[in-house]
């Protein structure tokens, strides 16, 4: 197995975050939203997810469907 350093990278800063909420998803969650408010207030651009998710068409294949 590969190892990715940008990977790696990413996992390391999760475990770190997480570490200092004592892993308490609810405390990760509420500090997650707390950042993107800030940023939202600063300017950043934010996204909103689709209010409705797109469903595929028959005709569309996908990367691991059956030939």
């Amino acid at each position: 197995m590969m190892n990715d350093e940008i990977v790696d990278e990413v996992r390391a800063i999760r475990e770190a975050h997480a570490a200092q909420f004592n892993y308490d998803l609810r405390a990760i969650y509420e500090d997650l939203k707390k950042s993107e408010a800030e940023r939202i207030a600063a300017g950043h651009p934010f996204i909103a997810p689709p209010a409705v998710l797109p469903v595929p068409s028959s005709t569309q294949r996908t990367r691991f469907a059956h030939r």
